[in-house]
């Protein structure tokens, strides 16, 4: 059976018999105590206890200034624009606003023009970040499930995956046919590869521009109702219990869905369930005004909905976080309610984002390593730092203390399209690190 070839064979062994480390981060605070970091030839070597005599030398040797040290970050779910719309993104100023985010692998959706439905478009994706940023971070494009995302002829997933996909989905455009959706799920453990599916009915949620409720009532919009992201989890978990095959689903918004995914995780279905900062955060409210930088899809929805997704990011329900990072040019997003295209820019807020619920106690810093790297890790077969001899040195140096304005000179990213612009966020990447090498500093 083929199988994608994973980041432990894009770093290099030679040097393995080296006598010690070639590099050491030291005075860093990992699990709530003060280590150093040795590093040699791209993997961890040691973590020993702050300032513990060794007989090593060392070529490199940073000062880690007491900051967190923590696994590289992984987004499962982001739009880089390239190719088609490189005005709005490209693959490198996407890389550095993941470098800068903490994030050294993302997994970019299909959604491009063309549509990365073919070997080809994979490649090109791929050897742009190799262009731009050779020494990281990765991409891990995500294939199309189906030719030109129109749900009709499913993608060459063999060669998607060959040329480097690590999982599939139509994206924004949901594959309403069940027959169509089994035969991609088939296909894609065949490989040993995810689907991912956007939970919507089409037709429930045709026209909506927010959440069905009472903001959308006192605007005179009309709504998305929840009930449109639930039908099509019910489907997704039925077909997953039914086929013994696992699926994803993406950016779940509303309590009717956590229940379903709660109830099926019960029951042993291989169903695993991502969301964003976003829904953590804000709610429907944050339209009012037609607010077109809280325009997202799916909607934000009710601050019980709030409460209830952070509940199940605590207990599992929710695997891990993803940003859904969807930078749009200012001009598309200064336009009315009805015209303003749906997304969020979410590579350099998502940390401190969700770091600020760490600060209310709403999450332990534990909870953000495991829904940020060992869990997107584990839901699509990629290395992550544990810390431990022989992991991929991949890691960030983390300023708890450092508070920072959201501007648009602060965004790295091209989107600037984020209701969190004004904002001051608390915790910030200072130093990213992968396979050793220093991709970001601040």
């Amino acid at each position: 059976m083929f199988r994608v070839k994973r980041r432990q064979d894009e770093l290099s062994n030679k040097g393995a018999a080296m006598s010690g480390p070639d590099l050491i981060v030291s005075n860093v605070l990992w699990e709530e105590k003060a280590c150093d970091i040795l590093v040699r030839d791209g993997r961890i070597f040691n973590v020993l206890p702050a300032g513990q005599e060794t007989d090593f030398s060392c070529e490199h040797f940073v000062d880690g200034q007491g900051w967190s040290v923590l696994p590289s970050l992984i987004d499962a779910h982001v739009h880089l624009r390239e190719p088609g719309q490189e005005y709005k993104e490209d693959v490198a100023s996407g890389l550095g606003a993941a470098a800068g985010g903490g994030f050294g692998q993302i997994m970019p959706m299909a959604n491009t023009e063309p549509v990365n439905d073919s070997a080809d478009t994979t490649r090109f994706m791929l050897e742009r970040a190799k262009t731009a940023w050779p020494n990281g971070p990765w991409i891990r494009p995500v294939g199309a499930l189906t030719k030109g995302l129109r749900a009709q002829e499913l993608a060459p997933m063999y060669e998607l995956a060959e040329a480097g996909c690590v999982a599939f989905s139509n994206d924004g455009l949901p594959v309403s046919g069940s027959e169509m959706f089994r035969r991609a799920m088939e296909y894609a453990a065949d490989l040993g590869l995810v689907v991912i599916d956007h939970c919507e009915d089409p037709l429930l949620g045709k026209g909506g521009l927010m959440n069905e409720g009472r903001m959308s009532g006192l605007l005179g919009v009309k709504g998305i109702p929840s009930v449109s992201e639930a039908v099509q989890v019910a489907r997704d978990i039925l077909l997953s219990e039914y086929l013994h095959i696992p699926v994803h689903l993406a950016h779940i918004s509303c309590t009717a869905s956590l229940n379903l995914i709660r109830d099926a995780k019960a029951r042993g279905v291989a169903v695993t369930a991502e969301t964003c900062p976003h829904y953590l955060l804000w709610d429907e409210d944050m339209l009012e005004g037609y607010n077109t930088l809280a325009k997202v899809n799916p909607p934000l929805r009710t601050r019980d909905d709030v409460q209830a997704m952070r509940q199940a990011a605590r207990d599992g329900v929710i695997d891990i976080l993803v940003t859904d990072h969807a930078p749009h040019a200012d001009h598309e997003k200064e336009v009315p309610l009805n015209e303003a295209p749906n997304g969020i820019s979410g590579l350099d807020t998502a940390l401190s984002l969700t770091y600020g619920l760490v600060r209310e106690s709403v999450f332990t810093l534990q909870d953000l390593i495991r829904l940020w790297s060992t869990g997107p890790a584990r839901v699509f077969s990629l290395p992550v730092n544990g810390f431990q001899p022989g992991d991929p040195a991949d890691f960030i140096l983390f300023d708890t203390e450092a508070s920072w304005e959201v501007t648009n000179e602060s965004l790295l990213s091209r989107g600037k399209n984020t209701p969190c612009l004004g904002m001051t966020l608390h915790g910030r990447v200072m130093a990213h690190y992968l396979g050793g090498v220093p991709v970001f500093c601040r």
